[in-house]
């Protein structure tokens, strides 16, 4: 799908996954909106082609009105989105402290799933209304976010964990929902990529990590990410798919 001309949503834009992603998609000729908390906004650096909408993907309506935004900002019709928000505050079921906070549970899984749901389910309601750009019928892609974890989560990363493999388990019931408009979704699972949370990780340890990487020896790049986003939306034949980025590491329990 070629989306010159075209508008995307990203949202956690204003940094790490999202940031990388949405410049790449402002290289190929998209106008993009970044959805991002109001103070990461706020932090941001204006971009040229990049429109910042504060949005809390908890919230739909704040997500329904960043959606209209996209809609009515006259930059094209809404083609693309790609959901990079995210939290992973750590927790053991039974830890030093007790019971695992439930309120921290939820809240993870409020921003990595629910939050996750809401954007595409209301950006696919926008895409869903535009018009075909092929003799398929294709309208749109959406690609959500994931992680190794969903399969091979660690010690502490329960809450993440599941709000992950809630994630991979919405990917093909979502296409399949959404075949009849004609919108594609799929999903990126990477393993440990060098995002701004690994900046103030312990040399050592950050050198331990890279080396339990079979191939290449080394964290993942953002722009790595933006690069296998823009794959799945010129593929027009992937749909439904998980696709594991991750040098082949198989996580361990710690």
């Amino acid at each position: 799908m070629d989306i010159r001309g075209t508008s995307a949503i990203v949202t956690g834009g204003a940094s790490g996954l999202g940031k990388a992603t949405a410049l790449s998609l402002v290289e190929q000729g998209a106008h993009v909106y970044v959805f991002d908390l109001e103070r990461a906004v706020d932090a941001a650096e204006p971009v040229d082609g990049v429109t910042y909408v504060p949005v809390d993907v908890t919230d739909p309506d704040s997500v329904r009105d960043g959606v209209q935004q996209a809609v009515n900002g006259g930059t094209g019709p809404l083609r693309v989105t790609v959901n990079c928000a995210g939290i992973g505050t750590p927790g053991r079921i039974l830890g030093r402290n007790g019971v695992h906070d439930f309120a921290q549970y939820t809240a993870v899984i409020t921003v990595n799933l629910i939050g996750t749901f809401q954007v595409l389910a209301l950006a696919a309601e926008a895409i869903a209304q535009t018009d075909p750009v092929d003799e398929d019928g294709q309208r749109g892609v959406i690609i959500n976010t994931a992680s190794v974890a969903a399969y091979e989560g660690q010690v502490g990363q329960a809450a993440y964990a599941s709000s992950k493999g809630g994630v991979v388990g919405l990917t093909l019931p979502a296409a399949r929902d959404l075949s009849s408009k004609g919108i594609r979704v799929n999903t990126i699972a990477p393993g440990i990529v060098d995002t701004p949370m690994m900046a103030g990780t312990d040399p050592k340890f950050r050198e331990t990590l890279e080396q339990s990487v079979p191939f290449p020896h080394r964290l993942a790049k953002p722009a790595e990410y933006a690069e296998l986003a823009l794959d799945i939306i010129r593929h027009d034949y992937l749909n439904g798919q998980v696709t594991r980025m991750d040098g082949a590491i198989r996580m361990t329990p710690r």
